[in-house]
């Protein structure tokens, strides 16, 4: 993904003048061409994100959309205040585009991990959230919505996704119909979440944009009175769109997703996925759980 987001990024300097990239030291090497070609669009700040959200905010009132990359708490939490000062109540444009997503820097410990992101940008009101699952759902959403003029923040893994499910920015993407409950799967969690709902009468939205979150698609497809929601990031941040969308029906939600509370243990991405229940096999227990209910 990292790869698809440095080409279309690129691409973006190259085609437009009044753009500009920001890196806070990490993805220098990766963007060595454009940084040489447009030294004075594109520059390595340095660790100090918010400063550069702040720098980005100026560009953006003069006229220039900004793009900054960095490590996911870094730009999302680091920079919280800026986002929300600098571009929410300003109502300038910029795009956030992070690596990290919750944990996929599993060996670095509690500092470089952030299942919290979705649920904090969620409250910065017109700020827009973009999870894809692969390389191509990044460039689809990135070409989508980089110019629009509302900031973005764009939620990368290194943990892609194998179904190439094509997804359309602000949209949820119908996979499966069934008549017992509506799943819900996000990100980088779909391929777990299909293999738990495999031989099960369910349907199922794949959703890669957050924010705007695409109510009327839960609504025509909602089924069986029950939601169960598959997410790689902290269970709840979601729920209060979910159960806005279903406004005046019956509902019944289960997750499966972190769980809020600090994560002590190491390991890989894999590991401590299968430690919260959220590859295939814990997926499958919660949801035939929640289903015999």
């Amino acid at each position: 993904m990292r790869k698809a987001m440095v080409n279309a990024v690129s691409a973006m300097l190259r085609g437009h003048e009044d753009t500009a990239l920001l890196l806070v030291d990490i993805g220098v090497w990766a963007f060595r061409d454009v940084l040489a070609a447009y030294p004075q669009r594109a520059k390595n700040i340095g660790i100090f994100e918010d400063g550069t959200v702040s720098l980005a905010a100026g560009l953006s009132l003069a006229g220039v959309t900004p793009t900054v990359y960095g490590i996911s708490p870094f730009i999302a939490q680091r920079a919280l205040e800026q986002l929300k000062l600098d571009f929410v109540y300003q109502k300038t444009g910029g795009n956030f585009i992070t690596t990290g997503a919750s944990y996929d820097f599993s060996t670095l410990g509690y500092s470089h991990y952030c299942p919290e992101d979705v649920a904090t940008l969620r409250l910065l009101p017109g700020m827009e959230i973009v999870a894809p699952g692969t390389p191509e759902q990044f460039t689809a959403l990135f070409d989508a919505c980089w110019n629009d003029g509302r900031p973005t923040y764009f939620r990368m893994t290194d943990h892609c996704n194998q179904t190439r499910a094509a997804v359309e920015f602000g949209k949820a993407a119908v996979l499966r119909r069934g008549s017992r409950a509506t799943v819900i799967a996000a990100a980088e969690a779909l391929d777990a979440t299909l293999a738990a709902c495999g031989g099960l009468d369910v349907t199922v939205l794949y959703y890669t944009t957050l924010a705007p979150f695409d109510g009327e698609t839960l609504r025509r497809e909602y089924a069986g009175g029950k939601v169960f929601v598959s997410t790689p990031f902290y269970e709840g941040s979601l729920t209060a769109d979910i159960m806005q969308a279903l406004s005046g029906r019956p509902v019944r939600l289960a997750e499966a997703g972190v769980p809020l509370e600090v994560l002590r243990t190491y390991g890989t991405k894999r590991e401590k996925d299968a430690g919260l229940g959220l590859d295939a096999p814990g997926i499958r227990q919660r949801l035939e759980s929640f289903l015999r209910q």
